[in-house]
C-alpha cells in the first residue's frame, strides 16, 4: 500500500514537472515571435544644413488658427446632476439649456418664502391699521415693514439659485469636452462642458521688426492654410502686439470669418502679404518643422542623436521658413523621418 502512494507521488511529481517544462517552452516559443524594438538602434533620417533662401515679394507668416470664443462652463449650483442635454460633439445655440441640477430642495424653499411674504404682508395691513387708531406703537410697525422687505430679498435670492440650476450655453458653438456624466454631484465652479466656437477663427502669427510696420488695424490681408493649398481665405488685423519678445518679433492677430467652418481650429494656416522687394535670409525646409508654430522646433542631430531644438521663424514661402535665431548655418536639420524620433533617439543620416 504504501509502495503504491509512492509511486503515484512520484508520478504526480513528474507530470507537474513535465508541465512546467512545456509552459517554459511555449513561453520561449512565444518571445521568439513577439518583435520588441530595440530602442538603441540608429533611425535613418534625412537631413540637410540650413540654407540662404531668396523670399520673393509675396511671402507669408506661418501660424496656427485657434478659435476666437473656447472657454469652459461652470456651474453656479451645487447638487446632482439630473438632466444632461449635451454629448460631445453637439452644435449648441446661445442660451440653450446644457444641464440641469436638482432643484426640488430650492422650490420648497421658495413656497416657504412665499409663505413667509403672505404673513409678513397681512401683518402690515393690520398693523397699519392699528396705528391709525394709536392701538399699536410705530416701531411695531416699522418692524414689520422691514421683516416684509426681508422676506421679499430672501424670495429674490432663492428665485436666482432656482436660475442657476438651468446651465445655458453663454454662445454658439460645439461641444468639444464633455466632463460630468448624468447623476454626477457638482459643487459651483465645477466644470462641465467646454464650448468652442469656429465661426469665426484667429490667427496668430510672428513678425520680424522689419515687416511689422507692413500690418496696421484693420487691414484685409489674405489668409491659407497647409490643408487647401493655394486656395485664399479673407482675413483682417484685429491686433498688433505693441511689445516685441526678446528675439524682436511681434504677435500679429488675423481674424477670419468661417462661416461655412471649412477651417478648423489646430490647422495650420499663413497670411501672406506683398512687399516691394525681395528678402534672403538663413531657412529650413518647412517639412522640417515639428511641433506647433507658436513654438517651431525641428530636429537638429549632435553627436549621432536627434536634439529637438527651439527657434524663432519669420517669414515663409509655402516651401522654406526663415530663421530669426537659434540654429545655424552648421546644423543638421532632419527633414525627413521625424515621425519615428523623439528628443535624443540615435539616428544615422543619408544627408542631402
Amino acid at each position: 500500500m504504501n509502495k503504491r502512494i509512492i509511486i503515484i507521488g512520484i508520478s504526480a511529481v513528474a507530470l507537474v514537472g513535465l508541465t512546467v517544462m512545456k509552459l517554459m517552452s511555449n513561453k520561449q516559443e512565444v518571445e521568439k515571435k513577439i518583435y520588441i524594438h530595440d530602442m538603441e538602434a540608429a533611425v535613418l533620417v534625412e537631413a540637410t544644413l540650413p540654407s540662404m533662401h531668396t523670399f520673393e515679394s509675396s511671402f507669408s507668416f506661418l501660424g496656427t488658427f485657434e478659435a476666437v470664443h473656447q472657454n469652459t462652463i461652470g456651474s453656479d449650483a451645487n447638487g446632482k446632476i439630473i438632466k444632461l442635454n449635451v454629448e460631445e460633439g453637439d452644435k449648441v445655440s446661445q442660451g440653450q439649456i446644457i444641464a440641469k441640477v436638482d432643484d426640488e430642495m430650492l422650490q420648497l424653499q421658495l413656497q416657504n418664502a412665499e409663505v413667509s411674504i403672505e404673513g409678513q404682508k397681512n401683518d402690515d395691513s393690520r398693523y397699519s391699521n392699528l396705528a391709525k387708531d394709536n392701538a399699536v406703537p410705530g416701531v411695531q410697525v416699522e418692524k414689520t415693514k422691514l421683516g416684509l422687505r426681508s422676506a421679499e430679498i430672501q424670495k429674490r435670492q432663492i428665485q436666482k439659485q432656482l436660475k442657476s440650476t438651468n446651465i445655458t450655453a453663454p454662445f454658439s458653438g460645439v461641444i468639444t469636452k464633455k466632463m460630468v456624466d448624468l447623476g454626477s454631484v457638482i459643487g459651483a465652479g465645477s466644470p462641465l462642458v467646454e464650448i468652442t466656437d469656429i465661426s469665426s477663427l484667429k490667427l496668430t502669427v510672428s513678425v520680424p521688426e522689419r515687416d511689422i510696420l507692413k500690418f496696421k488695424l484693420n487691414q484685409a490681408v489674405s489668409v491659407s492654410a497647409d490643408i487647401y493649398g493655394k486656395r485664399m481665405f479673407d482675413g483682417k488685423v484685429t491686433n498688433v502686439s505693441v511689445q516685441a519678445d526678446k528675439s524682436h518679433n511681434f504677435k500679429v492677430q488675423i481674424t477670419v470669418k468661417n462661416a461655412q467652418q471649412e477651417l478648423m481650429a489646430g490647422m495650420y494656416g499663413s497670411v501672406s502679404l506683398n512687399n516691394s522687394k525681395s528678402i534672403t535670409a538663413l531657412s529650413v525646409p518647412r517639412k522640417a518643422l515639428v511641433g506647433s508654430s507658436k513654438n517651431p522646433q525641428v530636429y537638429v542631430i549632435k553627436n549621432g542623436k536627434s536634439i529637438l531644438t527651439s527657434f524663432n521663424a519669420g517669414t515663409s514661402d509655402g516651401e522654406f521658413i526663415e530663421v530669426v535665431d537659434g540654429l545655424s548655418k552648421s546644423d543638421q536639420i532632419i527633414t525627413k523621418g521625424q515621425v519615428n524620433l523623439q528628443n535624443n533617439s540615435n539616428v544615422k543620416t543619408t544627408s542631402k
